[in-house]
């Protein structure tokens, strides 16, 4: 009889254990970490250990994401207050720019409308239609290096030294564009093409009903 007939025979009747249950005992397998011989139920007990371990490290790191995700949450609800609290357009600009740059840390950040509203700021200082075209094209923010950017420019000396940044286009009820929020950094991994874009989006549209909101 070859190895490949009895292992199909064990394969086919499982139950053959359950009446020579003697026989596990003689079964001895090498240890992946000694070499030595092991019983089969010593293997099943480290194999049980390593999978409890994996199953640890994913709670740890689930627990993780979820407390990280809370103070993001935090963060965003902040925001959403004071943009509610701001009574008109200067007071929501304020509360864009003293949250994104306080509370989220962002060291850069800036805004374009186009539109609506009008003022003596930059946030109404004239946009090339190439980022006219480019903010109406996204779908979600984009994320990514500051690189062949226009948007670039509306940091002023900064921009020298901003690797990486996020625009943020900001539409109305019928979907068009009427502005773009937009916010760098000096480090090339703050915001990059893999990062989630959820709470962005959730951050452009407030951005975006606040404006409308007080524009109107």
């Amino acid at each position: 009889m070859k190895s490949e007939d009895v292992a199909r025979y064990l394969h086919d009747h499982p139950e053959f254990f359950d009446q020579y249950a003697d026989l596990l005992t003689l079964v001895t397998l090498p240890d992946p970490h000694s070499g030595r011989a092991i019983s089969i139920t010593e293997k099943q007990l480290f194999n049980l250990r390593d999978k409890v371990r994996t199953l640890e490290s994913k709670l740890v790191e689930l627990i993780s994401f979820g407390e990280e995700n809370d103070v993001i949450s935090d963060k965003v609800h902040g925001l959403a207050v004071a943009l509610i609290a701001a009574g008109d357009l200067a007071g929501v600009v304020r509360a864009l720019y003293s949250h994104l740059g306080g509370a989220f840390a962002v060291p850069h950040v800036t805004l374009r409308l186009w539109g609506i509203g009008s003022g003596d700021g930059n946030e109404f200082a004239a946009v090339a239609d190439g980022v006219r075209d480019f903010a109406a094209r996204l779908q979600q923010p984009y994320c990514g290096t500051t690189k062949e950017q226009q948007a670039l420019a509306w940091f002023g000396d900064a921009a020298a030294n901003l690797r990486s940044m996020t625009q943020l286009p900001l539409r109305d009820a019928a979907g068009n564009c009427f502005g773009l929020l937009v916010m760098a950094s000096d480090e090339p991994d703050r915001f990059y093409p893999e990062l989630g874009t959820l709470y962005l989006e959730r951050i452009g549209a407030m951005a975006a009903a606040a404006l409308l909101r007080v524009a109107a």
